[in-house]
């Protein structure tokens, strides 16, 4: 998320007669002569539009010196250029009835506006004209630079829980930029000087580095007119070389003893290294390891509610979950809280739940009732306009493509018990395995 408080498509195509491709979702692709992707769903119950241009590059394109950078430069985009001065853009936006914001990832920076269908021309002039004409200056970097230092004090370092996520980022994932946190680490964000900001928009916030999602009461046709007119002149450069480590061999079982004063109550992560849909070599295991965690976690009726909160009462809470839209691998994580300080029994029921998935096929019933839960979750979430397009947005930008979204459903359909099973064992092995304990200071390492 981002440090204002923004959480947690787009059109036509390219000359006199634009060409464009479009998909059984009604998505619209089309490329402007600068490099810059348009996306297009439209989508005609209420009149209303979202636009969401999102830029490659989140904290995983930072390296050493530079955590944060992404993320206090969402802040910047914000501070104004000459034509449209610091304030006057969410002015603007807010006057015509509608809302604006933006967020950072780890591996994308997106800026949003939600207004009537017919305001559509006003966020993609405003947009156009920060991605070209930003104003970096020492005042604003030095507001923004303490707002970051307080969010973080607030969000991380006044707080256990965001301290040991920290600490166990590190161990979960050596070696990548998904080690550090999104915010950055304090002495970097201090550091950063304006220079350091200009920069970085120089390399990142061009037009062939983005992508303007639109989805709404939109017609492609002209939402490609529009994005012609207001970014098309805008000059692309080109982007740094992002060196990205190759998947590395598992570097074996991970393990991280965390204590913390203000922590009265014990808690348990583990996570293991597996693929994202942009990096998985058979298609169909992202597919598989969403069903997997949907087996243990989903709903009411899922197994690790039924077997260790409310059966065995091991657990106070436990939860399961995967994240296939990633740039790099992803992790499946798990978290237990137990009920009576017994950490160790916690991890041992988790570790037993994998071990289940691996050696028992599940049954048709919790099949089925997992597939009907992913499925039901895919398409609330369609039923949104800002959610289709962040999900066209997040696909795109982590690689895996925004066509995924059509095969969805298809696949998940697909999977049988087998494939499931088979899915654990590949994945859900002790060498890709990372787990963090956090214990309350005088607490000993078991129960």
């Amino acid at each position: 998320m981002t440090a204002r408080n923004a959480l947690f498509v787009l059109i036509p195509a390219l000359i006199a007669a634009p060409s464009f491709a479009q998909s059984q979702s009604g998505v619209s692709e089309f490329t402007l002569d600068n490099g810059m992707q348009i996306l297009v769903r439209p989508d005609h119950r209420a009149p209303v539009v979202v636009t969401q241009v999102w830029y490659r590059v989140g904290s995983s394109y930072e390296g050493r010196g530079e955590t944060g950078l992404s993320h206090l430069f969402e802040h910047m985009m914000f501070k104004g250029t000459e034509q449209v001065p610091e304030g006057r853009f969410s002015e603007i936006i807010s006057g015509e009835g509608g809302r604006e914001n933006a967020f950072t990832g780890r591996d994308f920076s997106a800026y949003f506006e939600i207004l009537a269908a017919d305001r559509l021309p006003i966020a993609l002039e405003l947009e156009a004209d920060r991605m070209a004409n930003l104003q970096i200056n020492d005042e604003a970097l030095s507001t923004e630079r303490q707002v970051v230092l307080e969010e973080r004090r607030l969000r991380t370092d006044d707080r256990a829980e965001g301290r040991f996520a920290e600490r166990y980022a590190a161990i979960a994932h050596p070696g990548t930029g998904y080690a550090h946190p999104i915010i950055g680490w304090a002495d970097d964000i201090r550091g950063f000087a304006v220079s350091d900001l200009q920069s970085w928009y120089q390399q990142w916030y061009t037009p062939s580095n983005a992508t303007l999602v639109v989805a709404g009461d939109v017609d492609p046709e002209t939402v490609y007119d529009l994005a012609k007119t207001w970014f098309g002149d805008l000059p692309s450069r080109p982007t740094p070389a992002v060196h990205d480590p190759e998947n590395l061999d598992p570097p074996g079982e991970r393990r991280l003893i965390y204590r913390d004063e203000q922590t009265r109550v014990a808690q348990l992560r583990m996570g293991y290294s597996v693929p994202s849909f942009a990096t998985t070599e058979a298609a169909l295991d992202p597919y598989a390891l969403l069903m997997l965690a949907s087996v243990l976690d989903g709903g009411e009726g899922a197994r690790l509610a039924e077997e260790m909160v409310r059966g065995s009462e091991v657990a106070a809470a436990a939860g399961a979950g995967y994240n296939p839209m990633t740039r790099l691998d992803s992790e499946f994580s798990l978290f237990g809280v137990p009920s009576d300080g017994d950490v160790e029994a916690v991890e041992a029921e988790l570790r037993a739940q994998i071990k289940r998935l691996q050696t028992e096929r599940i049954s048709d019933e919790a099949l089925e009732r997992a597939r009907s839960q992913l499925l039901a979750d895919h398409l609330f979430e369609l039923d949104s306009v800002f959610y289709q397009a962040m999900q066209l947005g997040m696909l795109e930008t982590t690689g895996a493509g925004w066509e995924t979204l059509d095969a969805f459903a298809q696949n998940i359909r697909a999977l049988s018990a087998e494939d499931l099973q088979a899915a654990a064992k590949r994945y859900l092995r002790p060498e890709q395995l990372s787990v963090g304990v956090m214990l309350p200071e005088d607490q000993e390492d078991g129960s």
